[in-house]
């Protein structure tokens, strides 16, 4: 005898499996680091492993457990100051740049802290009592940790590739050639409707769905390419100030760039740090790990732009896209009738909303379900370590 479910028991119960999904999964991407990988921080941006994996768990326990499971013990009352990442209203935290000063907590009581807190939810969530705000909850901390999976991937990365012997991690998170011919996709003026609409998660950057109005224009069907962008070095792109902002020009003196980040130059041959060691660049790949202001100087030497975050998502049906997060010419600004939520969680997109600027697509370590046209993903220019693009546009 079959037994239906209703609507409410069947979306708790996908629920559940996804959180158990998630939480394996952020683990799994940690599996191939030896123990001493879990604490070092070599820049600010970069967050040890170890603190990834105790922050994704403290947001469910500061936001679904403590808040609303009735007579919830928390497993360590320093663990909400040791591992908040930038919630002002939950309280005093550890400075970003200092996370990788704490070699305590050991990992071990990481692990010990996550499996608590991963029993005490699906214990919550699996007696019913669970009311739909605090099934919201869990299903935006499942769709924080996986974000924070696809930053564990980044970090891991930045951690590895500047070790001196450049270890492997695993032949995984690794770019396809892109097939295809190149071509130019042409876009008619008019509006187009821009923003999250339908069932599912979303987050409130990529509401409400509203028009805006483009002028005709060209997007490319590919994503540039490492020949490509050799090219550009070679034209001495790094040394010609005519091309960069003022802001990108300041940055790449100043840290003396003259690559993308992970390109080594040795015996005259350009190679590369991935995850699988370092090794000579395949022209063909698209190029990575570009600041905005490379991506910039790269389309005004081709006498070209980056699309808008609008010109993206329009034409977003017309090619593929989710090896890199793509950079677009717009600023990270709230679209019209944007509300911040009330209390710490209104902290989470909004207050954001400066000196970023958007990327739209996905990655190779975007986790399933972040991949959508809408998504608004949202970096500062100079940030260099995320899985980074460009496609070029023009206009018409």
């Amino acid at each position: 005898m079959s037994v239906k479910l209703s609507q409410s028991e069947t979306e708790t119960t996908l629920l559940i499996n996804q959180f158990k999904n998630c939480r394996e999964q952020t683990e799994k991407i940690c599996a191939p680091l030896e123990l001493e990988d879990y604490v070092p921080q070599p820049i600010a941006d970069v967050s040890p492993p170890k603190w990834h994996l105790a922050h994704s768990t403290w947001f469910f326990e500061q936001f679904l457990l403590s808040t609303f499971k009735q007579g919830y013990t928390v497993y360590d009352s320093d663990f909400a100051y040791l591992f908040n990442s930038y919630y002002n209203n939950a309280g005093d935290r550890v400075l970003r740049p200092n996370r990788g000063l704490m070699s305590r907590p050991p990992v071990r009581d990481v692990l010990a802290y996550r499996d608590y807190v991963t029993k005490e939810v699906l214990d919550f969530i699996g007696s019913g009592e669970a009311e739909k705000e605090a099934l919201d909850i869990l299903e935006l901390g499942i769709n924080h940790e996986q974000q924070h999976q696809e930053l564990l991937v980044y970090d891991i990365k930045y951690i590895l590739g500047h070790q001196p012997t450049f270890p492997v991690y695993g032949d995984t998170f690794n770019l396809l050639q892109e097939s295809q011919e190149q071509r130019w996709i042409s876009m008619e003026e008019g509006l187009y409707a821009i923003g999250f609409s339908g069932n599912g998660f979303s987050y409130d950057n990529e509401n409400a769905r509203h028009r805006v109005f483009l002028e005709s224009y060209q997007i490319s069907n590919k994503l540039v390419s490492n020949a490509e962008y050799m090219e550009f070095i070679k034209a001495g792109a790094y040394q010609d100030f005519n091309l960069w902002h003022a802001d990108g020009w300041d940055f790449i003196q100043n840290q003396k760039l003259k690559a993308p980040l992970y390109w080594h130059q040795t015996g005259g041959e350009w190679r590369q740090y991935t995850f699988s060691g370092l090794a000579p660049i395949d022209p063909n790949l698209p190029v990575q790990h570009l600041s905005f202001y490379e991506a910039y100087a790269f389309a005004e030497w081709k006498g070209m732009r980056l699309p808008t975050e609008f010109e993206w998502e329009a034409a977003s049906p017309q090619f593929s896209w989710g090896q890199l997060w793509e950079w677009t010419g717009s600023a990270y600004l709230p679209y019209p009738g944007f509300q911040k939520a009330a209390g710490a969680l209104g902290e989470y997109n909004g207050k954001f909303m400066v000196n970023q600027h958007v990327l739209r697509g996905a990655s190779v370590a975007t986790p399933q379900g972040h991949s959508r046209a809408t998504y608004r993903n949202f970096f500062a220019p100079p940030s260099r370590w995320i899985f980074s693009g460009i496609r070029l546009a023009k206009t018409k």
